[in-house]
C-alpha cells in the first residue's frame, strides 16, 4: 500500500510518521508529476484552505485530484483538507475539491488562541481519542451519503462518506494512529 500526501502545506511530515509507524509506504505530492505515480489513496493535511486551493490550481492539481476521488480513490483531510473537500461553506456551494457532502464552518473555534486539546469518542474507534484543534473549522452539517463520526461540544469534527474521511482536529499532532488506521482499513475494505 502506497498513500500520496499533499505537500504544499502543513503538517504533512507528521502524516509521514503516522503512517510509517503503521508499516504504510508515503510519498509527497508537490506537482503533476508527482501525482501521476500509482497511489492506494491521499492524505489532505491542514494549512490555510485558500492558499492551497490557489496551488492547487496554479499546478494544475485541483481537477486530477478531484476527477480521482469522484472515481474513488480514497481520501482524508484533515482542518483545511476537511475545508477542501467540503461541498458547502455556510450554506453557500464551495468551489474547491468538493467532493463531500458536508457543510462547512471555516475557523470556528477562532484565531490561534482559540486552539485546545481535548479527548473524545469516533464512532468505528474502540476507546475515546486525543484531539487537536488549531484555528479548527466544523461541519454544520451532514448530508446526502455522508455520516457523523465525532462531535465535540454539540459540533460535528469527524465525517465519512464512503472512500473520503475527514477531520477538523489533528490526528497526527498526537501519539494516537487510530484514526489512520481507521483510513488504511477503509483504503483494505476500498
Amino acid at each position: 500500500m502506497k498513500i500520496a500526501i499533499l505537500a504544499l502545506q502543513g503538517a504533512f511530515v507528521e502524516h509521514e510518521r503516522m503512517l510509517r509507524s503503521l508499516g504504510v509506504d508515503t510519498f509527497e505530492v508537490r506537482n503533476k508529476d508527482d501525482w501521476q505515480q500509482p497511489k492506494d489513496g491521499l492524505i489532505i493535511p491542514g494549512g490555510e484552505s485558500t492558499t492551497v486551493v490557489k496551488l492547487l490550481h496554479d499546478l494544475d492539481l485541483l481537477t486530477p485530484i478531484q476527477r480521482e476521488i469522484n472515481e474513488g480513490l480514497p481520501v482524508f483531510g484533515t482542518c483545511a483538507g476537511l475545508i477542501l473537500l467540503a461541498k458547502q461553506e455556510n450554506g453557500q456551494a464551495a468551489s474547491r475539491i468538493s467532493t463531500m457532502d458536508i457543510d462547512v464552518c471555516r475557523n470556528a473555534y477562532g484565531r490561534q488562541l482559540g486552539s485546545f486539546r481535548t479527548v473524545s469518542s469516533f464512532e468505528g474507534i474502540e476507546n475515546d481519542i486525543p484531539m487537536t484543534f488549531i484555528r479548527a473549522p466544523y461541519i454544520n452539517q451532514v448530508y446526502g451519503e455522508a455520516e457523523a463520526l465525532a462531535t465535540v461540544n454539540g459540533h460535528i469534527v469527524a465525517a465519512r462518506q464512503g472512500h473520503q474521511l475527514v477531520t477538523a482536529f489533528h490526528p497526527e499532532l498526537d501519539e494516537d494512529v487510530s484514526v489512520h488506521k481507521y483510513f488504511v482499513d477503509i483504503i483494505k475494505k476500498g
